[in-house]
């Protein structure tokens, strides 16, 4: 599969968000990630649908909405009516899991399924069937900045075994440092927050695209 950058706007400025997703928008990325947080499933709070729908002006590029909220199937008709092309909920945040994944593909946007750090990736294997995508947690969920947790790539390498066809992302942590052996385990989507926005968002995220491609290339 080829290489997906999503970069996130976690780490741009709060004040010009427009502004970071056109930057993004003219960069060399193929999804914007918006990390929606609640200050309940996890402590910050970020933002929700109204901000999503305020963006979506600003980008063609499809918005890869990861809710990290409790209770997200009350979420998923105002994100996908706010133009988010992909939505993807946390197996720890729903008692319901199954029935919140085809909600999100009833509204017309294509599913994800998150598991934190501490979560056995054996719990994603029965809603294979209604995703398309598996988001491996390679921090734990809540701030921009933090370090990878490298036995968190086992998870990712347990699941590309057991799928050829599913993308696999990967957030937190993910740097031109980190993401070769992201990508060599199995990752296909690649996160990055505070990488991105550590410069100008256009040279970050192709020094960042050279470091995945340069995997292939060995």
């Amino acid at each position: 599969m080829k290489t997906v950058l999503a970069p996130s706007i976690l780490s741009a400025d709060f004040a010009a968000l427009g502004d970071a997703v056109a930057k993004l928008d003219a960069a060399d990325c193929d999804w914007i990630h918006l990390d929606v947080m609640d200050g309940t499933f996890v402590p910050p709070i970020t933002f929700g649908a109204q901000m999503a729908s305020a963006l979506r002006p600003f980008s063609r590029k499809p918005f890869d909405c990861h809710l990290m909220v409790a209770h997200p199937e009350t979420q998923v008709e105002q994100f996908a009516s706010a133009g988010a092309d992909r939505i993807t909920i946390h197996v720890e945040a729903t008692q319901h899991l199954h029935r919140a994944l085809e909600s999100i593909r009833e509204h017309g946007c294509a599913a994800g399924v998150a598991i934190n750090p501490a979560t056995p990736v054996s719990m994603v294997f029965d809603v294979l069937d209604l995703v398309d995508l598996v988001l491996v947690m390679t921090v734990n969920p809540g701030w921009g900045g933090q370090k990878l947790i490298e036995p968190c790539l086992e998870k990712v390498r347990t699941l590309r075994a057991r799928t050829s066809t599913h993308h696999i992302e990967v957030d937190g942590g993910i740097n031109d440092v980190t993401a070769p052996a992201a990508v060599r385990a199995g990752a296909d989507v690649l996160v990055a927050g505070s990488f991105a926005f550590s410069g100008e968002p256009k040279e970050r995220l192709a020094k960042l695209r050279r470091a995945a491609c340069a995997v292939f290339e060995v």
